[in-house]
């Protein structure tokens, strides 16, 4: 069965060769192509899972060796495949959801001249995510990080003829590179610590490496993680990446991209276990971004920004679960899946409005679709109840775990995490709530476009309703299936361990009081939006408003901080350059230009000159020899 893994990669990979250097002759059958080597993959993944299900715990893991690619002395790197129970569940999330996406986007992007390419771009997205997930080596995972950052870049920058879409691009682009660096950093630790890069030698390694070199690594991880998971302080590109095509945005946001740093941590879990400062800075990270992201998200009037907002806050549950160890890595897995579902289905749910009203992303000129739109309604309303943690749904079950591994934290900061997680899941119901009541209830506020076409509302074709369907199912009953006699946590533990926390508070108590969020949440939205009419103009709102509009100032803080602070420091690099370093270049050559002007004089061809001077020099060594013989 080992010899299947290198497949999983190989079918899209071969989709996105063949995609994109295969020309216009592909054009009529390339979305085609593109989809049925998704699924091939999802197949064979499927049949993995079923072979691993036959095993017992400790002999689920497969190794798949391709060759040696750097063979040198002392440095050995591997094109070499780990496939387990982590990296399984990441494998049928990607090909699943991916394929999904795939069929979703037959119908989405039926009309774009530039199809083909689209697909092959999706195509290489799965396989450099696959490649990442299944590397069995840091050094060969690096190269799937980039894989999807380059992807990334290609798809939010495909309507490359928007300018908006282009900078969104380029931004996503540089600010990974920022987190990529620490990946880079991390990779150059291990290995002079170390003497390798391998997941097992490393990671079974950690107790021999001291204390700062083991905080460092994990910080190094945590900021790569932080750049492709979109935590503060690198979060600044993930609303801007809704420039590109809606199954771009569900294909980042709920099987690739963001994924990748909860995987990355939970991957290298070890490292953290051993340093519990670079577990704090996690779950701090985690905790702010949670709060940070849910803020956006409540006052964003574009729907894909809106649930953007709701993805890093989401990520953000995920990453402070990841950073409690081993009482919190299965559930931030958990979480991811489940989410992978409910988000997927609203981003798609959203694609589906924007096709049926003219592209117009704007919640304030929505409103009643649920009347034109019935199988869109349903879909995107369970996705809603899912995220929002509505009992027995998804959502409820793996949300719920995190909070409760939150207050087992213990002591205050327990108290601090779990009051955290609940104020987020209250803030989840309101934005959500939100996004509901804007867009399908209340009356109509359709407006025509810039070219005087009114919208006409209508349920979208059923390559695009299909996929939404199926993710709804999952929304609703994956995370119960995944609770039933922890089975998740027992298909996991092998892999992430897993020790059982214990809260000040009792699960029952937990459960009460994240219902009882969720229902003030949900209520303060009805309030605002459902006994109101919505403004098609905003109101001005407050200051928090305001500035969560423009994403909590983060450009802001980043043009002032980074981008002025670079002009400044070049500036006056610029400075010092011209005035002390040419000063002292130019100074020097000026010298001895000078001095050598003046030694030329004493040169000047006259014979009394040069008697003269031998007389002068006579008679000084005549008068020091004199004072030498007196003294």
């Amino acid at each position: 069965m080992e010899n299947l893994i290198a497949l999983l990669i190989a079918a899209p990979l071969l989709g996105a060769g063949l995609l994109l250097c295969g020309g216009r002759r592909l054009d009529r059958v390339g979305h085609l192509l593109g989809t049925v080597l998704a699924a091939a993959s999802f197949v064979i993944g499927v049949v993995l899972f079923a072979d691993m299900l036959g095993k017992g715990g400790e002999e689920r893991a497969l190794h798949q060796h391709l060759f040696s690619w750097v063979p040198v002395e002392g440095f050995q790197a591997d094109i070499a495949f780990q496939l387990d129970q982590l990296s399984m569940t990441f494998v049928l999330l990607i090909t699943g959801v991916g394929t999904l996406i795939h069929i979703y986007s037959i119908g989405y992007m039926e009309h774009d001249e530039r199809r083909r390419r689209f697909f092959g771009y999706l195509n290489l997205f799965l396989a450099a995510m696959l490649l990442l997930v299944l590397a069995d080596n840091y050094l060969l995972l690096y190269f799937g990080w980039e894989g999807v950052g380059l992807a990334s870049y290609l798809l939010i920058g495909f309507w490359q003829h928007k300018p908006s879409a282009a900078t969104a691009a380029k931004k996503a682009f540089l600010v990974n590179r920022v987190g990529d660096m620490g990946l880079s950093i991390a990779i150059m630790l291990m290995f002079t610590t170390f003497g390798t890069f391998a997941f097992g030698p490393v990671l079974e390694s950690t107790g021999e490496a001291s204390d700062g070199t083991i905080t460092g690594i994990g910080l190094m991880l945590l900021l790569a993680a932080c750049g492709k998971s979109a935590q503060v302080p690198l979060q600044s590109w993930l609303g801007d990446a809704m420039e590109g095509p809606t199954p771009v945005s569900a294909l980042i946001h709920a099987a690739t991209m963001v994924t990748a740093g909860v995987y990355l941590i939970t991957r290298s879990g070890a490292i953290f276990n051993a340093s519990p400062d670079a577990q704090l800075v996690v779950v701090v990270v985690g905790a702010v971004t949670l709060l940070f992201g849910a803020i956006v998200g409540c006052a964003k009037d574009d729907i894909k920004k809106a649930l953007a907002g709701s993805t890093m806050s989401q990520i953000g549950y995920m990453i402070l679960a990841a950073g409690l160890g081993p009482i919190g890595y299965v559930f931030a897995i958990m979480h991811l899946v489940t989410h992978g579902f409910f988000k997927a289905g609203l981003f798609l749910g959203a694609g589906s409005v924007m096709h049926g009203m003219n592209d117009e992303v704007d919640m304030r000129k929505y409103g009643g679709l649920r009347k034109y739109m019935p199988v869109t309604f349903v879909t995107f309303g369970l996705g809603y109840l899912a995220i929002i943690g509505f009992p027995g749904l998804s959502g409820f079950w793996s949300k719920d775990k995190i909070i409760e591994a939150a207050f087992a934290k213990g002591g205050t900061e327990g108290w601090i995490l779990g009051a955290v997680t609940l104020l987020g899941a209250a803030l989840t119901a309101y934005y959500m709530t939100r996004v509901m009541l804007m867009t399908f209830f209340g009356e109509k506020r359709w407006q025509p476009d810039a070219e005087g076409n009114e919208p006409h509302p209508h349920e979208s074709p059923k390559s695009m309703t299909i996929p939404m369907i199926v993710l709804a199912f999952g929304s609703v009953f994956a995370g119960g299936l995944f609770s039933l006699n922890e089975s998740f946590v027992k298909w996991l533990e092998p892999v992430t361990a897993f020790e059982h926390g214990h809260p000040p508070i009792s699960a029952g108590a937990v459960t009460a009081s994240t219902v009882v969020v969720l229902l003030i949440g949900v209520g303060a939205a009805y309030l605002q939006y459902g006994r109101k009419p919505v403004p098609v103009i905003a109101p001005r709102g407050s200051l928090l408003t305001r500035a969560a509009r423009r994403d909590l100032l983060q450009d802001d803080f980043n043009h002032v901080v980074l981008v002025r602070g670079g002009e400044h420091l070049t500036r006056s690099l610029v400075y010092v350059d011209h005035t002390l370093v040419d000063g002292v270049v130019n100074g020097t050559a000026a010298s001895f230009g000078g001095l050598s002007g003046r030694l030329r004089k004493l040169q000047n061809g006259y014979a009394r000159s040069y008697a003269v001077s031998m007389f002068g020099g006579t008679a000084v060594l005549i008068a020091a020899t004199l004072l030498m013989r007196a003294v």
